[in-house]
């Protein structure tokens, strides 16, 4: 495996692992990252170790207590001993597979905006760059980076135990947990696929957790319906729309699977945001897709949301059912002009009417906005075929 696709994959453990064995986000990133350096000059030399997780864990730890050790506060800060060396191989998967979600849960405290609690998950467990935390915010790196160091600080300040928390209070953070996998996940729909698993592995966690939670139980439906599709979503380089994807590519298992776990949500009496977006979900993996029903389904999510984004995506499903005049309506009413769906939705439309130089001005628009390859080749192809 490839030293990015390693760190990738592990970056979320480590950390967790750190923040865990030390309490302080700032020493635990400054543990990790020192570890994953270490680890691109020594593994190309000496090879890859049998359990590189168990490695970087260990080397983090032990530069952590170095740097405590400097500071002379061992004995404040430490309460276990450090891991030798000799013992790598031993610390395996067991001793940090539910990390991750305790570190989840220590973000999403109460005590934190919900925005704050987002990104600072984001940061720590999806291994994400700050920019690309503010990418999925719409707001400036510099904006995200005060935000993740408020709640950093906060959290410090507080003393906020790192755990998950007594039964009767996990609703109360369910919300912000939710939203952190479903960001997460998001970030992975746009083609990096370890997030997507990720974020479906730490949805079976919750939902195992909160077995009775139809929302925990509808957003893992939704992300296990969405990545059977994945690999028909891209061809090469290419972004492939659900009319064009090549159906042979889904994997009908995980799809499958997926309408099981919203039959669980719907059994428990799910009518959520997450659940209904499960069900839209499901429905555009049928032959032909109704999109009368999807639209009106949309118009549920609106009404449970709010979001201009869902009613954008609301008019795209009118267009589909038939009524470009009336999607267009819909989208002329949204204040998304910073927002790249936005600007290729209605450029569709407005091309689907004949409306042909505006439909250009509207891509052109979509196009400076792109931040990704399959993005851009998908916008300039539309642009020069009208």
């Amino acid at each position: 495996m490839p030293l990015e696709a390693v760190f990738r994959e592990e970056w979320g453990r480590v950390l967790a692992s750190l923040v865990g064995y030390l309490g302080d986000f700032d020493k635990a990133e400054e543990a990790a990252q020192e570890a994953f350096a270490i680890a691109a000059e020594r593994w190309p030399v000496s090879g890859m170790p049998p359990n590189p997780g168990a490695w970087l864990v260990t080397t983090a730890r032990n530069r952590a207590i170095d740097v405590i050790r400097r500071e002379r506060t061992l004995a404040e800060k430490i309460p276990l001993l450090p891991v030798p060396e000799a013992a790598v191989d031993e610390l395996d998967e067991s001793v940090i597979k539910d990390e991750r979600l305790e570190l989840i849960f220590t973000c999403c405290h109460p005590a934190l905006p919900l925005e704050g609690q987002v990104a600072l998950t984001l940061r720590a467990l999806g291994g994400l760059r700050t920019d690309e935390v503010a990418r999925a915010f719409l707001v400036s790196e510099e904006t995200m980076k005060r935000r993740l160091s408020r709640a950093k600080s906060k959290i410090k300040a507080a003393g906020m135990p790192f755990e998950v928390p007594e039964a009767h209070r996990l609703p109360q953070r369910l919300d912000a947990v939710l939203t952190v996998i479903y960001l997460i996940y998001n970030e992975g729909y746009g083609g990096r696929v370890d997030l997507g698993a990720e974020a479906i592995r730490l949805g079976r966690l919750l939902t195992g957790l909160l077995p009775e939670e139809a929302e925990a139980h509808g957003l893992l439906a939704l992300m296990m319906i969405h990545h059977a599709r994945r690999q028909a979503r891209f061809s090469g380089e290419d972004l492939v729309l659900l009319d064009d994807q090549d159906r042979s590519l889904w994997d009908m298992r995980q799809i499958d699977a997926g309408r099981a776990v919203l039959d669980q949500a719907l059994l428990l009496g799910g009518r959520g945001a997450y659940v209904v977006q499960a069900v839209i979900a499901s429905l555009q993996t049928h032959e032909p897709i109704n999109w009368h029903q999807v639209s009106e389904l949309y118009r549920r999510l609106v009404e449970l949301t709010g979001s201009p984004v869902v009613e954008l995506n609301r008019a795209a499903a009118l267009a589909q059912a038939g009524d470009p005049v009336a999607a267009l309506r819909a989208v002329d009413g949204l204040d998304l002009h910073d927002y790249l769906y936005f600007h290729s939705t209605r450029a569709e439309l407005l091309r689907r009417l004949g409306r042909k130089e505006e439909a250009r001005a509207a891509y052109g628009r979509a196009l400076r906005l792109a931040t990704s390859t399959p993005e851009r080749r998908f916008l300039t192809r539309r642009l020069e075929n009208i």
